[in-house]
């Protein structure tokens, strides 16, 4: 199952897999979440239609998940989780978590949390062997989420901009 609801006291998150109708909601959360609070730039040359081609091409593909986090009927977060499988791993698949955001004012309110949670059921659903995610060295409040979570600074990774 692809949806689950979680509760905090004051609230309840719906975490499902995110439809085409989320896609203008998704790329503002985007966004709203450059590292120190900033803005990412939408580069003038990526039009809406180019995001919509992304998420059909992600949301054919049976190996990634575009996920949101809904209150109110109102999305406040996403997240992307993939599926990768390596000879090293002898075929056994690691979960890569990417792009989680979450709106500002939703932002230590626990909803990065159970997003979380829900991404490492399902990979521990799923059998996966580990989970791996990448942030931004600037975004020290993120390294102490992820920490909190289980998470351990393992590797340093690199960048090619292509």
């Amino acid at each position: 199952m692809m949806e689950n609801t979680f509760t905090n006291s004051s609230f309840k998150a719906l975490i499902r897999r995110a439809v085409s109708n989320d896609i203008e909601r998704i790329v503002t959360l985007m966004n709203q979440g450059a590292p120190e609070g900033g803005k990412n730039p939408t580069p003038a040359n990526l039009i809406l239609n180019d995001y919509y081609a992304a998420f059909e091409k992600i949301d054919n593909d049976p190996n990634q998940y575009l996920m949101v986090a809904e209150i109110n009927k109102e999305v406040i977060g996403t997240f992307q989780i993939s599926f990768l499988s390596y000879l090293s791993g002898a075929g056994q698949e690691d979960c890569q978590i990417e792009s989680v955001f979450i709106t500002p004012e939703w932002r230590a309110k626990g909803v990065g949390t159970q997003m979380m949670n829900w991404a490492i059921n399902h990979a521990k659903n799923s059998n996966c062997r580990r989970i791996q995610l990448t942030s931004n060295k600037k975004r020290k409040d993120a390294h102490r989420f992820y920490e909190r979570l289980g998470f351990q600074r393992s590797h340093d990774g690199f960048k090619l901009q292509l």
